[in-house]
């Protein structure tokens, strides 16, 4: 499972190029463009595993009765996107 979708990673790079193109005639503008950059990178991240936790609240609190499998996927889901988050 990727951290972002397609289309986000397209226009993160998107983004990125732009900058970087930038830097030979305004350096200073590029990099705190490359810093903001990768703040809302990484505020997007930390917003998905926020909506995830927040999913499985939702049924706990609920008293929804969450099946073994349904916990072995989101434990999945959680040990993928950390083991990607520590091979960066």
């Amino acid at each position: 499972m990727a951290l972002f979708s397609e289309p986000e990673m397209g226009d993160f790079r998107s983004q990125w190029s732009k900058l970087q193109t930038g830097f030979v005639d305004e350096p200073r503008r590029t990099v705190e463009g490359a810093d903001k950059l990768v703040a809302a990178v990484m505020q997007r991240l930390a917003d998905g595993f926020a909506n995830e936790r927040s999913g499985l609240e939702t049924q706990w609190d609920s008293g929804d009765n969450m099946s073994t499998e349904d916990l072995r996927l989101a434990l999945q889901r959680y040990r993928s996107s950390f083991d990607r988050l520590l091979t960066l």
